[in-house]
């Protein structure tokens, strides 16, 4: 059986105008490498509600699993809830446990649940919440699709509370070997090499330090025996490689 795949969707204006520096994807991305669980595409929206219905429809029907980063807040571009609801023909209103949650936070600070606050416990019908240790402000799952802050503590915390209730298949295993040649000398080898182990992913990653060009070799595979074959041929192809 195949692993399951999935799909990430950024969603801010702030990830687009370079204001902030996106990471979720990047701390996400090694957690389903891990649980077995193939992440086939990342995307950056905006905060334009349109785009995140059509955005999550469209990911959540091509995978089997899709998380959302983003817009959950309680400020005015806080709309990724009520785009999800919709993408789901959902109905959306403050869910009296998230409502609870909340209350009980705000009270233990001495501050008030606000209206604006009172945004972050409205919950698409029928979603399950996902918990949130570090501002208690939950995220939720609606069918397939996991949608989880944009604050990285906060989406880490999340994605640790969801990732490991999901069924998963073998994790995704990676060895490399670094040589101090540039890519375009070991072009055709490592083209041979991948034809002859398709089983098996082959990437190659320049760099460049003291004035010298070097290249990281990386294989990937869920099959351990795969992997370690090819990992055999791509050293024997380069042996001054380490």
């Amino acid at each position: 059986m195949s692993n399951p795949t999935a799909a990430i969707l950024i969603i801010g204006d702030e990830i687009l105008t370079g204001r902030t520096r996106e990471g979720n994807a990047w701390v996400l991305a090694g957690m389903l490498a891990e649980a077995g669980i193939e992440l086939r595409q990342i995307r950056v929206i905006g905060d334009d509600h349109g785009t995140i219905v059509d955005a999550v429809a469209e990911l959540a029907a091509r995978h089997d699993h899709l998380f959302t980063s983003g817009g959950i807040g309680p400020t005015h571009d806080g709309i990724t809830a009520d785009a999800v609801a919709e993408a789901f023909g959902r109905t959306i209103s403050v869910r009296e446990g998230a409502r609870a949650l909340l209350a009980a936070y705000y009270a233990g600070r001495g501050q008030e649940l606000t209206e604006a606050r009172l945004r972050m416990a409205r919950i698409p019908a029928g979603a399950t919440l996902i918990d949130n240790p570090v501002s208690v402000a939950p995220g939720f799952t609606v069918q397939n699709c996991h949608v989880m802050a944009g604050v990285p503590a906060v989406f880490k915390a999340m994605a640790e509370a969801i990732v490991p209730t999901l069924r998963g298949g073998a994790p995704l295993r990676s060895r490399s070997l670094q040589l101090m040649r540039p890519e375009s000398q070991i072009a055709e080898p490592l083209r041979a090499l991948a034809l002859a182990h398709p089983g098996v992913g082959f990437g190659s990653y320049p760099f460049e330090t003291d004035g010298r060009y070097g290249t990281n070799l990386v294989v990937r595979s869920t099959d351990a025996g795969a992997l370690d074959a090819a990992f055999a041929a791509l050293k024997a192809a380069f042996p001054e490689g380490k």
